[in-house]
């Protein structure tokens, strides 16, 4: 089960409902023309409807898959003080003394660009559950890093 922000949620949600209302459609409407013109085995056409239909299709089904196996997350009910869903977390690297500022999202919202980092990631892992103060170690691909909570909102 994964757990989404009311945002995101409505984002897949909208998206979904414009491949089944609108893009789908378009797609079957371009499967047919190129059906009308006659022999398929050299219609380039045809080919690249399928192609389009399959990925389609594919895609309607993942997003399906994603809400019905999520839930929306209640802000009201989260723990305060302690670094959990949606916590934007201000911590320090140790080695260097960076100091970074990010969101903790399920996997469907990161997006390192916005600041949104996974839970499932390894900084997110040593993050979670953890309150301001603490000294955690994120055992990243490259390095282990020792990274200090300053802030949590």
């Amino acid at each position: 089960m994964e757990y989404l922000s009311k945002e995101r949620y409505d984002e897949i949600a909208a998206e979904l409902d414009n491949l089944i209302s609108v893009e789908y459609p378009k797609i079957k409407d371009a499967l047919s023309e190129a059906r009308a013109q006659g022999d398929l085995s050299e219609n380039f056409e045809y080919r690249a409807a399928r192609r389009a239909q399959a990925k389609t299709i594919s895609r309607i089904r993942f997003l399906q898959k994603v809400l019905t196996f999520s839930r929306v997350i209640d802000t009201k009910n989260l723990p305060k003080g302690e670094v959990t869903l949606l916590s934007r977390v201000e911590f320090t690297n140790l080695a260097n003394n960076a100091r970074m500022t990010y969101t903790i999202v399920s996997p469907h919202e990161m997006n390192l660009q916005e600041g949104k980092i996974s839970l499932k990631s390894p900084i997110g892992e040593a993050l979670m559950g953890r309150k301001e103060g603490d000294i955690v170690e994120a055992h990243a691909p490259a390095a282990t890093l020792k990274l200090r909570i300053e802030k949590i909102d």
